[in-house]
């Protein structure tokens, strides 16, 4: 069974990306030194929070959609990329290959799934043929 490469690349660096985000605004609050550095750190999680659930929910939608070769799935995984990108328009140029991958992944996903389903389809008929020589 054939998969998406594109969609694989972009679920790779979509999770490295909201690994990263997650484990630098988490060390920021608890590294914090004084109660003014950690309301800073706190109003600066809060403030990017959005994008990193949009980013969250991106990445699971990216690997279902490898997963299970589901079209639908790699379309929202990659409007939720672009949700993202939008939420916090800063950080879009991390989000701009995960962006184009999804994107470029949905599309090529149509041929994917018809491969596959003339392989089987050519599989079974094989089968079939061996069971009548029999």
């Amino acid at each position: 069974m054939k998969k998406s490469k594109c969609l694989l690349i972009s679920a790779i660096f979509g999770t490295l990306y909201l690994l990263y985000l997650v484990y630098y605004f988490m060390s920021n609050i608890s590294s914090s030194g004084d109660s003014y550095e950690a309301l800073g750190a706190g109003i600066a999680t809060a403030i990017v929070l959005p994008h990193m659930l949009t980013l969250a929910l991106a990445v699971i939608f990216n690997w279902i959609g490898w997963a299970k070769n589901l079209r639908w799935a790699a379309l929202t995984g990659g409007i939720l990329y672009s949700v993202s990108a939008v939420l916090m328009l800063i950080y879009a140029l991390f989000e701009i290959v995960q962006i184009v991958l999804s994107f470029v992944g949905f599309a090529k996903l149509k041929a994917i799934r018809q491969s596959n389903e003339a392989a089987k389809t050519a599989q079974e008929d094989a089968e079939t043929v061996e069971e009548a020589v029999k």
